[in-house]
């Protein structure tokens, strides 16, 4: 019967603490203690019945078997390194689908894609904008945004923006007979809501009014809904900031008074744990994420009165 092969860990724990003479240096490049590689060694001499190191003036040598098993294993792990490059390679082309709320898409993603696709040609974007969010992604999605806590079983998960709530209406609304210069003048105004009343009753909780009638206004089922109404100077909306940034940043939506809640909800962009770093993913992956950071450092150096985050 032929003799099992050692486990592939103990093989390349060997090719490490073979290429640096050293069992401190190799336990640094794997994150391990010094103590697992000489656990992982003394295994694997076991498994082959022979010596592979040997300590001689306080130095670690390469017993002749070791050396000749090491030049063996090194052209096995370098070509194991080229096949992957390989198929990370080929796996940064083609098409990626990203599934995301229509609301996201509309409002952030659809705007900056070209810059994407600037930096790469190669990658097809598919968007897939989707009103359900299981927290598990179908064969079919690479990439998804999903809007809650980051805890979702399986799946990596990037947090995208600190997300705030804060008022925004059209600019025609400053025109009419209604003041609107501070929180209190809303209840002259109809309040647009974004799928439930919550939204704007925590953030008049926040301000200090607790009796203020919520209980007014329409409700949307869609994020970017609100905005159009709020554009089209139906009443005040209570938007998220990465949402209404681009209508905020046009003119078409103003922020009345700087008064905005942070939330413990946020954007997250999501992929299967064992799929970082592939090809097309990872490219999309560091793409968005820097993009983000540039934003959030913009917002972060406006000036609002930012109430503790809500639940």
């Amino acid at each position: 019967m032929a003799r099992r092969l050692p486990p592939l860990n103990a093989l390349k724990t060997f090719e490490t603490a073979a290429r640096h003479l050293s069992f401190t240096k190799a336990a640094e490049e794997m994150y391990v203690t010094q103590a697992a590689i000489s656990h992982q060694i003394k295994a694997l001499e076991d498994h082959l019945g022979l010596k592979l190191f040997m300590r001689k003036n306080r130095s670690l040598l390469l017993t002749e078997e070791g050396q000749g098993y090491f030049l063996d294993i090194k052209e096995i792990f370098l070509h194991l390194h080229e096949a992957t490059e390989k198929l990370l390679a080929r796996g940064a082309k083609g098409a990626l689908t990203v599934s995301l709320q229509p609301s996201f898409a509309i409002q952030w993603l659809v705007p900056r894609l070209s810059l994407f696709s600037e930096l790469h040609p190669d990658i097809d974007v598919r968007i897939r904008a989707v009103d359900a969010e299981e927290g598990s992604m179908s064969d079919d999605i690479d990439v998804a945004i999903y809007y809650g806590r980051g805890n979702w079983r399986n799946l990596h998960s990037d947090k995208l923006h600190t997300e705030y709530l804060l008022p925004v209406c059209s600019p025609m609304l400053l025109n009419r007979a209604k003041p609107l210069n501070e929180p209190a003048d809303l209840r002259f105004h109809t309040l647009l809501h974004d799928t439930t009343r919550d939204a704007w009753k925590a953030w008049f909780t926040s301000q200090g009014f607790k009796h203020f009638n919520v209980n007014q206004g329409p409700i949307f089922s869609h994020s970017a809904m609100v905005l159009q109404a709020a554009i089209h100077g139906q009443g005040v909306a209570l938007a998220h900031n990465v949402l209404a940034r681009p209508d905020i940043n046009s003119g078409r939506l103003i922020v009345p008074f700087n008064h905005v809640l942070q939330t413990k909800d946020a954007h997250y962009l999501v992929c299967r744990d064992n799929q970082t770093e592939l090809g097309k993913i990872a490219a999309f992956r560091q793409w968005m994420i820097e993009l983000v950071q540039r934003e959030q450092e913009d917002f972060q150096e406006q000036q609002f009165n930012i109430a503790p985050v809500t639940d």
